[in-house]
């Protein structure tokens, strides 16, 4: 069949991508499903050229030929909580490409209509999921008939699953090391539930052993928003005199503990430097300047949807788990402890 080389076309064809790209239509078919199978420099040429040409896949049509939706559902926390932000737009910039349609589920705002989000998604007849929660309620994921994929560090009854997720034990490791480095020996850590605070407290309690130093915990069976990192906060000052530096599990729990530090007079960084993680917008604002770690969300979004299509197209494919190495964003609110 001859590309559509006239320019009154209404749309660009699959071939005429392959042409441009100096590809078969095959390859141009695998790079739209996410296959892994497919070189850097054949996806990067064939990419170019889809967006060269404006070619946009017909949905129908590939949904019909191989008897799929070509829909994802997406499970997560709470719409609140920033670290969404970033990883949504990473996983979209995967999928939207590809010719996928995402579809989002609120595990808190599900809970209060009594629903359970997967078997909404299941209704649906969603190609993939993409776990970003930790749906405590829900039957075990090893029984989904649906391929997914796990994303973050999270407490689950999965069985063998591709993960892509944050090294957060090293994450914890990297802002206790920053403030050692600074001179701080009354590090607090607040945290919380769940499996990524579960991690960062691991790797906050490695740290302070390997630093000498006494754990100094708060807020271990609260959870890990605004409100529970300024009550943690408040508990911490209460009973632990001294402290000069606060580790928060998040982002938005520092947030609480800037404020309880500033009701009780203390300014930041100069009696008290706190450190999040994440790096979400509330860190990099000008008015925080929040130390933070950053987990490279938007990374482990678009590898999540990699490894999600790689699944759909090959499901029983070995499973993949992919630790991303995080980095430390110091800004304005760590310093050295009053002499």
């Amino acid at each position: 069949m001859k590309a559509s080389t006239d320019p009154g076309s209404a749309r660009p064809t699959i071939y005429d991508v392959a042409n441009r790209a100096g590809v078969s239509k095959s390859l141009v078919s695998l790079v739209l499903r996410g296959s892994p199978n497919v070189s850097g420099a054949r996806r990067e040429a064939v990419q170019t050229a889809i967006d060269e040409l404006g070619y946009r896949p017909s949905r129908a049509a590939s949904a019909l030929a191989a008897n799929r939706t070509q829909s994802i559902g997406l499970l997560i926390d709470d719409f609140h909580n920033p670290w969404f932000v970033e990883f949504l737009r990473g996983l979209r910039s995967v999928l939207d490409s590809a010719g996928w349609n995402v579809s989002v589920a609120d595990l808190q705002l599900e809970a209060l209509s009594g629903r359970n989000p997967l078997d909404g998604f299941l209704a649906m007849h969603v190609d993939g999921l993409i776990i970003a929660a930790e749906p405590h309620t829900a039957p075990p994921l090893r029984h989904l008939d649906v391929p997914f994929v796990v994303a973050g560090v999270r407490e689950l009854d999965a069985g063998p699953a591709d993960v892509v997720a944050s090294d957060e034990v090293r994450g914890a490791g990297l802002a206790v090391e920053h403030l050692v480095q600074l001179g701080h020996r009354r590090i607090a850590h607040i945290t919380g539930l769940g499996g990524s605070a579960k991690a960062r407290r691991e790797g906050y309690l490695r740290a302070v052993s390997t630093a000498g130093l006494p754990p100094l915990l708060a807020g271990e069976a609260g959870g890990t928003t605004e409100e529970a990192g300024y009550a943690a906060t408040r508990e911490l000052l209460s009973r632990d005199h001294g402290v000069t530096a606060v580790f928060a599990a998040n982002d938005t729990m520092a947030l609480g503990a800037l404020a309880a530090l500033k009701e009780q007079g203390l300014r930041t960084p100069e009696d008290v430097s706190v450190v999040g993680y994440d790096n979400t917008a509330l860190a990099e604002s000008r008015y925080l300047d929040l130390t933070s770690i950053d987990s490279h969300n938007a990374s482990i979004g678009a590898e999540a949807a990699r490894a999600l299509l790689g699944r759909i197209a090959e499901p029983k494919g070995p499973h993949r788990q992919l630790l991303l190495a995080p980095s430390l964003i110091a800004r304005g609110s760590t310093a050295a402890p009053a002499s």
